[in-house]
């Protein structure tokens, strides 16, 4: 269910928009001096859908995969890519969970739990039986409390682990961000993603609840940006001729990137040309402009 080839970084994408070009690559080697580096990454994210900052307030860079990092996006050190929505790395599984196996690497530990929670019902009279002296004298008793025991211990494990998840998926955070916090231009928001629990689950399940527990991939989004729910508006955000800023509000007065969600789809994302032409319009009237006192931290 989790295959190495589910999980999507940047490059399976194809999104150039994050990578910097061969010039600013080069720069960025060759230039010791930090305004330079200022500038090119200035110029490079001025147009992306980027939200998150370093602890610095840095525009979030990977000096490794040499490109600008989209919102929630974390370099994984054992698979040295940069992982779209990154949760973790599961050695159980050998692959990163992030944004396109996500919802598959829940339902994996749900249909676990039911399977050791189905094992452990079924048993439990043969395991009685095993301590009462009610099972013939045969080496198949001993198979019995084995696969009893196993069976229990999982289903421990597993509903702990579940449960977590669970949590996590209603806050609308990641294992990573629930560790630590991710950092916006106001600063640090611990519930920055969070849109209420309902909006929250679909972000992850997505809108069709006949699908939710179907291993068919239904969440929401591109992986590369994220409707943020802001206490303090961005400074960051480009404001309209009028003179309103480019964040929608919803009924509590609470401010959401003017790019709704893409709705539930079986492909993560169609190719570079496809996403600009479908985005170019939106996005510059959105995204953040640049700001002198950003600095670059690298980040692995």
């Amino acid at each position: 269910m989790l295959a190495p080839t589910v999980v999507h970084d940047l490059t399976t994408h194809g999104i150039m928009q994050f990578h910097l070009t061969y010039a600013d690559k080069e720069l960025l080697e060759r230039e010791p001096r930090s305004e330079i580096h200022q500038e090119v990454l200035r110029r490079a994210g001025k147009d992306l859908p980027i939200y998150t900052r370093t602890m610095s307030g840095a525009i979030r860079y990977c000096d490794r995969c040499q490109l600008i990092k989209p919102d929630r996006c974390h370099h994984c050190s054992v698979c040295d890519k940069c992982i779209l929505k990154m949760d973790h790395h599961c050695p159980w599984v050998n692959n990163c969970v992030g944004f396109s196996n996500y919802k598959f690497f829940l339902l994996f530990l749900a249909y676990s739990l039911l399977y050791c929670l189905f094992i452990v019902a079924t048993d439990l009279q043969y395991f009685i039986r095993f301590w009462t002296n009610g099972l013939p004298d045969t080496q198949a008793k001993f198979h019995i409390m084995f696969l009893f025991f196993a069976a229990a211990m999982f289903s421990v494990s597993l509903s702990s682990l579940f449960g977590y998840h669970c949590w996590l998926v209603s806050k609308n955070k990641s294992t990573l961000e629930a560790f630590r916090a991710p950092v916006f231009r106001h600063g640090t928001d611990k519930n920055g993603f969070s849109l209420g629990f309902s909006k929250n689950l679909k972000q992850v399940f997505g809108d069709e609840k006949k699908y939710w527990l179907l291993p068919i991939f239904t969440s929401q989004g591109d992986g590369c940006s994220f409707p943020t729910c802001l206490v303090n508006q961005d400074p960051e955000q480009a404001v309209t001729p009028s003179g309103h800023s480019t964040l929608n509000k919803n009924e509590n007065n609470l401010h959401f990137p003017s790019k709704p969600l893409r709705d539930s789809q079986s492909h993560l994302l169609t190719d570079t040309q496809s996403w600009t032409e479908s985005s170019a319009n939106s996005e510059k009237n959105k995204l953040g402009m640049s700001n002198p006192a950003l600095t670059m931290e690298n980040e692995t």
